[in-house]
């Protein structure tokens, strides 16, 4: 394995451990549980290395790294957007099957259960409805008092924001992550932008930076596939 796959697959690694948990992830993580056949000193130099380059960062004093914005936004642009699941598919194609107000509610409801995140839909600018707040809440990241404090204010701001970024959003689908990102540089959004029967609308996923960016990639493009039918 050449230097270059190496480091790819210790990044990757890394990436998918720290969505799935939130916590910094250490070497010993990585050797021991994910069994890659690499050295432990070999891993600590390539973690070094992915440092210095920007991918990893230490959030505090401990030995595990997080993986910063670059680092997602790489990994992100770079995946194949994959099928849903059948059973979740067979859900979200039952509420779609009537394209109206009613039945969007309860497939961003069903969104929201799927993804663990916070889902925005928005129809001709100014009718907005959200749901799944409290997953955006729960997440580890925004334990802390102050960060409660500005998610609340993202969600306070939502329908000002959706309201600038609107008619500059194309046709299609978007990946904004943390400074890239018009609600909060906190966050993540996945978003797609769509006509369905005459109308425009603009959906989304509002997570944190951390998401499940395959899972939710799958998830939006599925639902866009369907409103365009």
């Amino acid at each position: 394995m050449d230097v270059y796959n190496r480091r790819k697959i210790i990044l990757n690694t890394i990436i998918k451990e720290h969505i799935r948990t939130g916590a910094p992830v250490g070497s010993s993580v990585l050797v021991e549980k994910y069994k890659l056949n690499i050295s432990p000193a070999t891993v600590r130099n390539e973690m070094a290395s992915l440092e210095e380059e920007g991918m990893i960062e230490q959030p505090h004093i401990s030995s595990g790294r997080i993986p910063t914005e670059k680092a997602y936004r790489d990994y992100a642009n770079e995946l194949k957007i994959k099928d849903l699941s059948s059973t979740d598919k067979k859900i979200l194609n039952n509420l779609l099957q009537i394209k109206n107000s009613p039945d969007f509610k309860q497939t961003a409801k069903e969104m929201a259960k799927i993804s663990n995140n916070a889902i925005f839909w928005a129809f001709h600018k100014h009718n907005l409805f959200y749901t799944g707040i409290s997953n955006l809440l729960s997440q580890p990241e925004f334990f802390q008092n102050n960060l409660i404090y500005d998610i609340s204010a993202i969600i306070d701001r939502l329908d000002e924001t959706i309201d600038i970024i609107f008619d500059d959003i194309k046709i299609g689908q978007e990946i904004m992550i943390g400074v890239d990102n018009p609600f909060s540089e906190l966050c993540s959004t996945i978003m797609v932008k769509y006509k369905s029967g005459g109308k425009i609308g603009l959906l989304g996923i509002l997570g944190p930076i951390r998401m499940n960016y395959e899972k939710n990639l799958a998830l939006i493009n599925h639902v866009f596939n369907e409103l365009k039918k």
